[in-house]
């Protein structure tokens, strides 16, 4: 049975999901859903109502879908340290490309070593735990990214976004084909990105702290079908 997991994202900065590179991925953060979620699955990312940008003036996207993906694929993280280094190299961040989207590069994790060492990126060391407490990295080149111009949700699905702490899944079962056909149906090219992250995480030396602590903070809280109010 396909299911359809939903979640509030207050922090679009590009990295999770990292839709670059013809792929979108998600990595790094939501641990619960990257250890349940299974090929055929969609995953979305809705807005939330004070959505988070560089300069702390929020913007309010609740009830817009900011990225859809069906999984296409489901690896396990040393997996895809290996993937990205011998198909997806633009998917290991490196803060010395003048390329922003080098930076947002979700193959955080080295696991070439006798440890796992983390690399500079949009995470710190107090994501690390709860980062590779998901196990997995979710693939897909079934996807549509909106980011900052992130679609309002119609009539029939806003209760896919409920501004939940956590994600939904169970909650959804009754909307997953109708969700599927309205993505579908959109008559954009899947595999595309719509518009450029909310979010520039990489705007000063602030952002980037405030941005990586607060998702670790949200991450604790990645439960299925109950929580507190998304932010």
């Amino acid at each position: 049975m396909t299911r359809l997991y939903s979640y509030c994202i207050p922090y679009d900065d590009g990295a999770a999901p990292n839709p670059y590179w013809g792929v979108c991925t998600l990595v790094i953060c939501k641990p619960a859903i990257r250890r349940t979620a299974q090929v055929g699955d969609w995953v979305a990312g809705t807005g939330a109502k004070y959505a988070r940008l560089a300069d702390g003036k929020p913007r309010n996207m609740s009830g817009r879908l900011v990225y859809a993906m069906k999984i296409t694929d489901k690896i396990s993280m040393p997996d895809y340290d290996q993937l990205t280094r011998n198909t997806l190299p633009n998917k290991i961040p490196d803060l010395n490309r003048r390329d922003e989207h080098r930076h947002l590069g979700d193959s955080i994790y080295d696991f070439s070593g006798p440890s796992v060492v983390q690399r500079p990126g949009v995470h710190k060391e107090e994501n690390a735990e709860r980062d590779l407490s998901g196990r997995f990295a979710l693939l897909s080149t079934h996807f549509l990214y909106f980011g900052a111009a992130a679609i309002e949700l119609p009539g029939h699905l806003v209760d896919i976004a409920q501004n939940r702490q956590g994600h939904r899944v169970g909650l959804n079962d009754k909307y997953v084909g109708a969700f599927v056909r309205w993505v579908e149906g959109m008559g954009h090219k899947l595999g595309s990105i719509i518009g450029e992250p909310l979010l520039d995480i990489f705007a000063n030396d602030t952002c980037s702290r405030w941005c990586a602590a607060s998702r670790a903070e949200a991450d604790e809280d990645d439960a299925e079908d109950v929580g507190s109010g998304c932010p």
